[in-house]
């Protein structure tokens, strides 16, 4: 993905191709291996008459069941921790050290990000020490494949539908390619942006750079409600744009805290 750019602006337009995929008759899912390459043939079938291009198309074609997607998204164990435990199993005190670290080291980036979002530097090394050890950690599943088994798989097929339109429409603008690499469910970047989640609310260049990342995520943040100055802790203004990054009620708690401390309140993430 490196190299590419693009305004938000020129791909709000693409919301509407996204938006179709739910008045398209679907593609039957399925729970195993067997049934993907007829699913893909018929998903093909649906993308051409939504408007995806042939490009995007022969990219889904080329696509492979992704086992290793699968046993991810029905192993996430880590998410049913207590609070303490995911801190310890994911280095919360790592993670709050070298946030630390890099706050004072990039304080110019953190500075300009929180004047033009209003997002302070807390939150976003939070996210980014948890989703990739600060980038260290990007995943190297096929993004295509990944996105594409799991909008064939039953267990969440309509909101991975919507994720496999996003990626073709970014095959079709040249910002996702048909061998692109991210993590288990598709996740891109520094920061993890699912398909999309770039369409919505990138700022433009690549994921994989680090300022890009960081600046998607704070204009992710402020698009879902965050508040220049308002709190972000459970029950302050500012956390329900956290809820909004992540599904897991842990992970959220994990976020709010780690960034809090980082922030300079409180002290180092249990254990």
């Amino acid at each position: 993905m490196a190299g590419w750019k693009f305004k938000l602006g020129a791909v709000i337009a693409a919301a509407s191709l996204v938006g179709m995929a739910g008045a398209a008759d679907a593609a039957q899912c399925g729970n195993t291996a067997a049934g993907f390459e007829a699913w893909k043939e018929q998903f093909a079938d649906e993308a051409r008459a939504q408007g995806v291009s042939a490009a995007a198309v022969t990219a889904l074609k080329g696509t492979t069941y992704a086992t290793a997607t699968i046993a991810a998204d029905r192993g996430q164990k880590s998410f049913r921790l207590s609070l303490e435990q995911f801190l310890a199993k994911r280095g919360g005190s790592a993670i709050v050290a070298r946030g630390r670290a890099l706050k004072q080291s990039q304080a110019s980036l953190f500075a300009s990000l929180e004047q033009r979002y209003g997002v302070p530097p807390g939150p976003l090394l939070a996210i980014w020490g948890m989703e990739t050890a600060f980038g260290t950690q990007r995943g190297n599943q096929n993004t295509l494949s990944a996105v594409a088994t799991l909008a064939y798989d039953c267990r969440r097929s309509a909101f991975f539908t919507d994720q496999l339109y996003a990626a073709l429409t970014l095959v079709d603008r040249g910002i996702l390619s048909p061998g692109s690499r991210g993590s288990m469910h598709g996740e891109i970047g520094q920061t993890q942006f699912m398909p999309k989640s770039i369409l919505n609310y990138g700022t433009g260049g690549s994921l994989d750079n680090a300022t890009n990342a960081l600046a998607s995520t704070a204009n992710f943040l402020k698009a879902h409600g965050w508040r220049a100055g308002a709190g972000y802790q459970p029950g302050e203004p500012n956390f329900a744009a956290i809820q909004a990054w992540n599904a897991a009620s842990v992970y959220q708690r994990a976020i709010a805290l780690i960034g809090r401390q980082i922030d300079g309140e409180g002290p180092t993430a249990r254990r």
